[in-house]
């Protein structure tokens, strides 16, 4: 184990719209950020339908996992927040699709009203 920290902003993500980086490397563990439904080139998906905000979602953390040398086989734990318990399924089976044969720890917060008007936000720790 190392005292160093790193942090990550890998260019296939738009940049981060506050005081934060994506990713955080430090003592063999890779925190991500909570990512949003925002394309790489920084379009906010608002409008979009849950699916698809939660596949961009996905394709975020992904993105911030992979930047920071890790990968979906490497999650420990990941953190959803729903803006309504009702999307759950919907979450659920899109989730289980992206994670494939990963099973980390999960938690599912519902909260109302998410920044921006997003419908779901993700973040999550890993193995580097």
């Amino acid at each position: 184990m190392t005292n160093t920290v790193q942090y990550i902003a890998p260019e296939s993500l738009a940049a981060p719209g506050g005081h934060y980086s994506h990713a955080t490397v430090a003592n063999g563990f890779v925190f991500v950020s909570g990512q949003l439904p925002i394309a790489a080139g920084g379009a906010k998906l608002t409008e979009a339908s849950f699916e698809e905000q939660t596949r961009q979602v996905l394709d975020n953390l992904k993105a911030a996992l992979v930047g920071a040398g890790s990968g979906i086989d490497r999650l420990v734990q990941v953190r959803v927040y729903l803006d309504a318990i009702e999307n759950w399924p919907a979450f659920n089976t899109i989730y289980s699709e992206w994670a494939g044969n990963a099973r980390p720890a999960r938690a599912i917060v519902p909260t109302g009203p998410l920044h921006f008007g997003f419908k779901v936000e993700a973040e999550a720790v890993a193995l580097a």
